[in-house]
């Protein structure tokens, strides 16, 4: 009798899930799946019919080779969903089926991530086989409350002896490196990179020399006790899309450590190159141009992007964000310099003339700032600080007039003590590339030297 119920209620209950599984099978069946057709390819914009998806969706075009390209809505005109492709030369023709793909729009994260370099699309570049991960993240971020955005509380050590005493950073902050090309931007980032103290390391290297990515995944591989790392790689020669794409996915990647309550350092080189991805993008679909080309949405783009870096309230996890930033021509005033340095929590910016002279890192100590550093220093630090950043100022105040031998020795005594120091100051702020120094050592260095 027993058996007999037991067999009854199995039945009953192999029912009840067989009606939910046919009524979620109806379910998906129900949804309407719009396959679009390309009418036409315009400067790398495709224009394609029966498409009515929002912007930021994806398709997949399929060329007369078989390939399924990837692309991103990005305009409309009229009843035409505007598209950009992920590959620019992929052999397509008018009447090309196009197929929605919403996985493009999500961002796979995990601990199988650690130590991989993967492409603008999630898809391993390595070598190392697939990655078999589980979870997925929305590319774009999920959006949060601001006040989930903790303060920045205590210093990050990266173990560069000029940033740790005299640019003082803070676990969550986000920082600017600035620069015109050949200065030592990549150099630089490399060493933070080999001594900063992190839970995770992001790396999203965007627009970079192909040779650039190689060395950079070369030095990681080297060194044995290096921090996890994620590396999303695009060189300059992928689409702009690509381009965008990856440092979306770097940033998702970060976040999702972040709500883990991990400590994560993300790296964005560079940030120009997605500022330049999004002006193709934009220009391509008929924005007007702004200030040096620029249209408005890749200028907005730059603080959405910068803005989910941070420290995370809830899961006290934290982003400590690195951008570097090119200053073509050397211009600081740049439309992308601008809107960075405006955006950020600091920026370094490094002078062309120390890097010639040989000094490395390049740093113009009297134009670069920390804006927390005042909040997560001692008393002694700050007046160590504040005492050599005033002898820097009035030694580059005062160094054309000096030069010219406009300026007689024991008529001022500022300039005088600025002169006295300078080469101690220049020898505070030199690092040999592959060498380390911790933040209590840079400290130690700077007490001693330029207590007031």
């Amino acid at each position: 009798m027993n058996e007999a119920a037991n067999q009854s209620a199995g039945n009953v209950n192999g029912g009840k899930a067989l009606r939910g599984l046919l009524a979620r099978i109806d379910h998906i069946s129900n949804e309407p799946r719009h396959v679009g057709k390309l009418s036409a390819h315009d400067n790398s914009m495709l224009e394609v019919t029966g498409f009515p998806y929002p912007l930021g969706y994806s398709g997949r075009v399929i060329a007369t080779d078989g390939r399924e390209i990837n692309a991103e809505v990005v305009g409309f005109k009229g009843a035409h969903t505007l598209m950009i492709p992920m590959v620019q030369d992929a052999p397509l023709r008018s009447g090309s089926p196009v197929f929605p793909y919403a996985k493009s729009s999500e961002a796979a994260v995990g601990d199988a991530l650690f130590g991989r370099i993967i492409g603008p699309m999630g898809e391993a570049i390595d070598g190392k086989g697939p990655i078999l991960t589980t979870e997925t993240v929305p590319l774009s971020g999920l959006k949060g409350n601001v006040m989930r955005r903790a303060s920045v509380t205590k210093p990050i050590d990266m173990g560069i002896r000029a940033i740790n005493g005299l640019l003082t950073f803070g676990q969550g902050q986000r920082v600017a490196i600035i620069a015109g090309s050949g200065v030592g931007k990549s150099m630089l980032i490399n060493q933070i990179l080999d001594g900063v103290v992190a839970d995770v390391v992001v790396v999203g290297l965007i627009g970079e020399r192909g040779r650039e990515v190689n060395d950079f995944v070369n030095r990681r591989n080297a060194k044995k006790d290096a921090v996890p790392t994620i590396t999303v790689a695009v060189p300059a020669d992928h689409s702009p899309s690509s381009r965008l794409k990856a440092a979306h996915r770097a940033t998702a990647i970060a976040e999702h450590f972040r709500a883990q309550g991990k400590s994560v350092v993300l790296v964005i080189d560079s940030l120009t190159r997605v500022a330049h991805a999004q002006r193709e993008i934009g220009l391509a679909a008929g924005e007007p141009p702004t200030m040096k080309g620029y249209p408005p949405s890749a200028l907005s783009m730059i603080p959405r992007l910068i803005e989910r870096a941070g420290n995370d309230s809830e899961t006290g996890g934290s982003i400590t964000a690195i951008y570097t930033v090119l200053a073509d021509g050397d211009d600081l005033d740049d439309p992308v310099v601008d809107n960075a340095r405006a955006i950020a929590d600091g920026h370094i910016i490094l002078s062309r003339s120390l890097a010639e002279q040989g000094i490395f890192p390049a740093i113009d100590v009297g134009k670069s700032i920390s804006r927390v550093a005042v909040d997560i220093i001692d008393e002694d630090h700050h007046a160590a600080q504040t005492h050599f950043r005033r002898l820097w100022s009035v030694y580059e105040e005062n160094r054309d007039l000096v030069l010219m031998g406009a300026y007689q020795s024991g008529s001022d005594p500022n300039i005088d003590e600025a002169l006295s120091h300078w080469p101690i100051m220049v020898d505070y702020l030199k690092q040999k590339p592959r060498d380390l120094v911790n933040f209590g050592q840079s400290l130690s260095d700077l007490s001693g030297l330029f207590q007031p």
